[in-house]
């Protein structure tokens, strides 16, 4: 039984008393491959919408009975530390966690899948919560963040029903840490890649090391690489451009670039593919024009720095690995980057 009295009935998204939430999805994939999704590692940063004042200290070790994972949530200007326990786990059908230690006086959530006969399944959250004093605003809440979280799972494996049958990668993220980084490492894991970042000091199990300003890599621990995702580099919007700063960035760019597509060149076998980052700044400011890959370069600082990050992959490019340069745009998202300062002004 959950810690409160089970209300039956819950229609889609519905608002019930004595604090329970249920929200319920039909998902387009079987309840075995909807089980395993969540057992993934990943899954919990992946399912924390980015809006929410949230960081994952420890997913766990998986879905097992037992196993605890851990978190921070922000409330007001404090941290609070939350832990919560799987129980009643039935591979293919159901997990609880319960919380041990949280900001609520009390939290049971039931995570089903239910089997269809045509192979599909339904995705439901049961959550049965009680605080000091309930209030409308932990419905809302929850019926924001659910509804997030349910669509991110039906995307997720509308893609994996795409790629079905494509064998696991093992993919070489540097910059893993970052905005986008931390958003593409998750979803690579619960798609079933096993994702490697590359990280500034020493290595350990799961990590390659590389020290771009000394100019030494080592990619022994990363073992055979299918692919890697480069988008390490100073933020170009985290301060103002004197001219010390933007050979800071210039640097951090072609020297780190350089320096993983000569690494990645020596290899053998040699990985199929390197995704490198750019910036839609290579075509300077050109008005109300139409631009498409192949148009040619602008001028301006940022123009110059796409030429130049660009051109630093080609040790990748004449050892036979295919390049892809990602010209990247403005990223908007509540986590980070330019949406929060936009909002000041506003």
């Amino acid at each position: 039984p959950g810690l409160l009295t089970r209300t039956k009935g819950a229609e889609e998204g519905q608002l019930m008393p004595s604090g329970v939430f249920e929200k319920s999805t039909p998902v387009d994939a079987g309840a075995n491959e909807l089980f395993a999704w969540h057992a993934r590692p990943g899954a919990l940063p992946r399912l924390t919408p980015p809006w929410e004042r949230v960081e994952v200290v420890d997913p766990g070790p998986g879905l097992e009975n037992g196993a605890r994972a851990t978190i921070r949530v922000k409330i007001g200007p404090f941290w609070r530390r939350w832990v919560a326990e799987h129980r009643d786990v039935i591979v293919g059908e159901q997990f609880r966690d319960v919380q041990l230690e949280g900001p609520f006086t009390a939290w049971d959530h039931l995570h089903s899948f239910g089997a269809k006969d045509d192979g599909t399944s339904t995705l439901t959250d049961h959550i049965e919560f009680r605080l000091p004093a309930p209030t409308g605003f932990v419905h809302r809440a929850l019926g924001r963040t659910f509804g997030w979280r349910h669509r991110i799972t039906v995307g997720d494996l509308a893609a994996q029903k795409r790629f079905a049958g494509a064998r696991p990668m093992r993919v070489l993220v540097t910059g893993a840490s970052g905005l986008v980084g931390r958003t593409l490492s998750t979803y690579l894991s619960t798609q079933g890649h096993e994702v490697v970042p590359l990280v500034r000091g020493a290595a350990s199990e799961s990590t390659a090391s590389w020290d771009p300003a000394a100019g030494t890599i080592d990619l022994s621990a990363a073992g055979p690489i299918d692919g890697v995702v480069h988008l390490a580099g100073e933020n170009v919007a985290s301060g103002r451009w004197s001219e010390a700063r933007k050979k800071r960035i210039l640097d951090s760019r072609v020297e780190g670039t350089t320096l993983l597509a000569r690494a990645l060149a020596r290899l053998e076998p040699k990985p199929r593919v390197l995704v490198s980052a750019s910036g839609t700044g290579f075509y300077g400011d050109r008005g109300d024009e139409v631009l498409t890959e192949e148009s040619a370069h602008g001028e301006g600082f940022l123009a110059d720095l796409a030429r130049a990050w660009e051109a630093a992959a080609e040790p990748a490019t004449d050892a036979g690995i295919r390049v892809v340069n990602l010209r990247l745009g403005i990223v908007l998202t509540p986590a980070g980057g330019a949406l929060p300062k936009l909002l000041g002004p506003i």
